[in-house]
C-alpha cells in the first residue's frame, strides 16, 4: 500500500535523526505524498526538544514545497496512569499527536495489565490521536482491549514499518502486529502505516508493514493515511 501521508517522522530536533524540516518536506514532495507529519520526540527522550519547541510551532508555515505539513509530537507514555511528557494545555496547539512507550522513559515492563492500562488511559484523551508502535513485546499488552478502546475512542493504531525491519530492536513485532491487525479487521478499527523515519530517504517506507497487511487481507478502507482527506477526517481534533 502506498501511503499518502506519513504520520510518523523525525527531524534533527529529536536528537538522533539526521534531516531538517525542509529536507524532510522536500523529500516528501518529491515522492508525491499528499502531506507529511513531523512528530519529533517529546522532551523526556534523551536529546529531545524542550516543551517550548512544540509551543512555538505556531510560527511555522503549514505548507512546504506545495504539500501540507502537520507539526506534531511523538509523546512518551511515562507510566501506567497514562501520563505523557507535554502538558495538557499545549497539545491542542499541535496538528497531530502520537503517543508511544519507550523504555528510556517508561522504564521496564510493568506487566500486561498495567501496560494495557497505560494505553487505555492515553486513548481516552481527546488530544491524543495515534498510538505509536504498540507492537513491542518488551511491553506486553492485551490486544483485544487495545483494539476495542481504539474503536471506542477513535484512536488510530500504528503499524510501524521500522518495528518490522529484520534485525530491529523491538521484540515479537511481526506476531504482535499480525494479531492486532486481525482484531482490527474484525472490529472495524482503523490503523495508520507509519515509517518512523529518522532520515529523509526512509519517509513513507512501508515495505514490511504493507506486506503484513496483504498477508492478513486487511481492508484498505481501514487504513486512515492512504488519503490526506481521510486522515484529516478521522483525527480527533478535526471532528
Amino acid at each position: 500500500m502506498k501511503v499518502a501521508v506519513d504520520t510518523h517522522t523525525h527531524t534533527l530536533s529529536s536528537g538522533h535523526a539526521y534531516n531538517t524540516i525542509r529536507e524532510m518536506a522536500y523529500m516528501a514532495s518529491q515522492m508525491g505524498l499528499e502531506a507529511l507529519a513531523i512528530t519529533d520526540h517529546g522532551p523526556e527522550m534523551k536529546g529531545g526538544p524542550h516543551k517550548y519547541h512544540f509551543h512555538n510551532m505556531k510560527i511555522l508555515p503549514r505548507e512546504y514545497y506545495g504539500i501540507p505539513i502537520l507539526f506534531g509530537v511523538e509523546l512518551n507514555i511515562m507510566d501506567e496512569k497514562g501520563t505523557v511528557d507535554l502538558p495538557e494545555w499545549l497539545l491542542p496547539e499541535l496538528d497531530i499527536t502520537v503517543a508511544s512507550i519507550h523504555g528510556e522513559c517508561y522504564g521496564k515492563s510493568k506487566g500486561i495489565e498495567k501496560n494495557t492500562e497505560a494505553y487505555l488511559k492515553v486513548m481516552q484523551r481527546p488530544d491524543i490521536e495515534i498510538i505509536g508502535h504498540p507492537d513491542d513485546g518488551r511491553f506486553e499488552v492485551d490486544y483485544e482491549a487495545l483494539v476495542d478502546m481504539a474503536k471506542q475512542s477513535g484512536t488510530l493504531l500504528e503499524v510501524n514499518n521500522s518495528s518490522l525491519k529484520p534485525g530491529g530492536f523491538r521484540v515479537n513485532s511481526y506476531e504482535n502486529d499480525r494479531r492486532m491487525l486481525e482484531l482490527c479487521r474484525k472490529a472495524g478499527t482503523m490503523v495508520v502505516l507509519g515509517s518512523d523515519a529518522h532520515v529523509d530517504v526512509d519517509i513513507a517506507n512501508t515495505r514490511y508493514s504493507s506486506k503484513l497487511l496483504e498477508e492478513v487481507d486487511f481492508p484498505q478502507e481501514l487504513v486512515a493515511n492512504l488519503s490526506y482527506n481521510r486522515l484529516i477526517s478521522v483525527l480527533k481534533r478535526r471532528r
